[in-house]
Order: C-alpha cells, then sequence, then structure tokens
C-alpha cells in the first residue's frame, strides 16, 4: 500500500467505520489498475459510512405525548429549499435525540445536548445541529442533538411563514405558547443524558448543552431555576435569544456559561449575551464571552472566511480549560 493509501486508511479506522468497509476501503485503494474517479467515489461512500456510524440513533424524548402538547397531531416535515438555503425540519411535535457517540479511544465522558435555532418555528439541524456533533464527536464528545417541540406551520415554507409574520402581534403569541414547552425539552433531554450516563459511557457531572438562537433560549433557561436533576453541568448559548423577561435569578451554583454572538446580528441580539455574561461574572462565575465585529446572526458552522468560522475551536479551548476534554481512565 503506498504511503497516500496508508493514510487514507489510517482515516478510516480512526472512526467506528464497520470492518467489511473498512476492508473493501483497503483493497480498492491497493488497485493500481482502478481509476481515480472510481477510488474518489469509494471513498467519498467511506466517508459517508463515517457520519453514519457516529450518528447511533434516534431517541424519543418522551413515552408517548409530550406533556402540554397531547393533543398535536401533525408531522414532522423537512423543508430543503428556503430563504435560509439550508435544511430546516419544523412541525416537531414529538422531540427526539439523535445520539452521536465518538471512538472509545477518544472519549472524554462529556455529553453535549445540542440545541439547533429557527425562530421557535424550525430546526436549521445540519448548521446548527447535526455539523456541530460531528465536529465535537471527533473530540471524544457524545453528543444528543435535541428536536424539540416547535409552533406549528401552515404551509410547507415554515421560513416564509416565520419571515411574513415576524413583526405581527400572532408571531410573539405563537412563540410565548411554545418556548416553556421548548425549554420543558431542553430540561427533559438534561435528565435523560443523565440518567443514562452509564449507557454511553458518560460522566454524570459532564453533562451540558450549546444552543443557536431559538435553541439559545432553550439552552439558556436550563441555567435559571433547575432542580438537582435537571442542572446543566455548562452551557453555551450561541446568539442566543435570551431578554430579561425570560430571565431568572442566577444561583449561587449556576453552571459555568461559554457565549458567542456577533456585534452586527441583524436581530440585534448581542446585548443578550453581553447581559448573560455580566450577570455570570457579578456573581463570580466562570464565563467565557467572543463577540464579533461581523458575523450576522446564524452563522452556526457555516463558511463565511471570517473569525466566525473558528467560534467552535474557541468553544473547544473552552471545554479544554474546564477539564472536559480530559480523557476518561
Amino acid at each position: 500500500m503506498t504511503d497516500n493509501h496508508a493514510t487514507n486508511f489510517m482515516m478510516l479506522t480512526t472512526f467506528k467505520v464497520p470492518e467489511r468497509l473498512q476492508n473493501f476501503a483497503k483493497n480498492i485503494l491497493q488497485l493500481n489498475h482502478c481509476d481515480m474517479n472510481k477510488k474518489i467515489f469509494v471513498f467519498a461512500f467511506l466517508l459517508y459510512a463515517i457520519s453514519l456510524s457516529a450518528q447511533q440513533r434516534v431517541i424519543q424524548l418522551y413515552n408517548g405525548a409530550a406533556p402540554g402538547s397531547e393533543s398535536w397531531n401533525w408531522d414532522e416535515k423537512v423543508s430543503e429549499k428556503n430563504l435560509w438555503n439550508t435544511k430546516v425540519i419544523y412541525n416537531v411535535s414529538h422531540p427526539t435525540l439523535t445520539v452521536f457517540t465518538p471512538d472509545a479511544s477518544i472519549a472524554t465522558g462529556t455529553a453535549v445536548i445540542i440545541c439547533p435555532g429557527g425562530a421557535f418555528h424550525a430546526l436549521s439541524i445540519n448548521s446548527e445541529g447535526f455539523d456541530v456533533a460531528n465536529w465535537l464527536v471527533r473530540k471524544g464528545v457524545v453528543c444528543f442533538v435535541l428536536k424539540y417541540r416547535l409552533a406549528h406551520s401552515l404551509t410547507d415554507d415554515p421560513v416564509k411563514e416565520v419571515m411574513d409574520k415576524s413583526a405581527k402581534k400572532e408571531f410573539n403569541e405563537e412563540n410565548a405558547a411554545v418556548i416553556p414547552l421548548e425549554i420543558a425539552d431542553g430540561r427533559a433531554a438534561i435528565v435523560y443524558v443523565r440518567q443514562h450516563a452509564t449507557e454511553y459511557k458518560i460522566l454524570p457531572n459532564r453533562v451540558g448543552m450549546i444552543g443557536f438562537s431559538a435553541g439559545g433560549t432553550v439552552t439558556a433557561s436550563t441555567a435559571f431555576n433547575y432542580t438537582k436533576e435537571n442542572r446543566p453541568d455548562f452551557v453555551a448559548p450561541i446568539y442566543a435569544y435570551m431578554p430579561e423577561f425570560l430571565q431568572g435569578k442566577v444561583a449561587d451554583d449556576a453552571p459555568p456559561m461559554f457565549l458567542a454572538a456577533a456585534s452586527d446580528d441583524q436581530l440585534g441580539l448581542a446585548p443578550h449575551s453581553v447581559d448573560l455574561y455580566n450577570k455570570w461574572i457579578t456573581m463570580k462565575h466562570s464565563a467565557e464571552l467572543h463577540l464579533y465585529a461581523k458575523g450576522g446572526h446564524g452563522f452556526g458552522m457555516r463558511t463565511q472566511h471570517i473569525p466566525t468560522d473558528t467560534w467552535i475551536d474557541r468553544f473547544a479551548d473552552w471545554l479544554s480549560v474546564q477539564g472536559l476534554l480530559n480523557k476518561t481512565k
């Protein structure tokens, strides 16, 4: 096997790719007569297999109907083409957790619940969900992407619905009704992950949450008014919507907080992150804030060729400083 082929094969064994696929890849890569296009196709297929192997399974958050929305009878749907130019999930009535587990050789025992955003009406499932999980799982973190309940969309274009009614009274009324349910889903997710810590080889005192925009609302809210069972061990609201009326008293044992936002956020949410940061440090709690000059709202894992592209590296730095990326023995 050539040096390049050996390097490619080592990439496969680093991840949890089934042995049969590893052997298949090895055989293809060793065929000198196999043209380059075929090799590229095979390697792309195997990279896709890596993704599938990390994405273990989907867990129903509740047994039966979710409390408070028992009458909801609409089906979850997907929108691929919309004004946000990203895949979104909408009409979630049965919350789930999609689990991503790292290879045992790099496992840290840390778990992160990921809450995508979408104006409480949709979920930007890739840029603020699965892409985040695929990045963190390579750091040894077990990830749970939360699909929390959403306001009901009446058309097949939830993004257009949001934009059409965002300045109307009904939009705020719909959000006010669903936000408590979404926060309840966030708390329930923490309880579930901690209760199943042994199953996922997680340390029960290393269960945290990260969320974006509306998902940041869910995330930041779990850092207030919690119980012993649903207290997050750390939180990371990213360009979160978190006005004063959604906050509570900052507790004496409030969890460490990481925040990131852009000053040019089109929704004007940067001050919400600053407010949370100030309250945390006033109480002498651990907090770190990254406020970028440019980036806009919803930068997530998008590549814009500006410093916001590396916010997740700063998050990993912060996790490391907190001791959350140390490998378990």
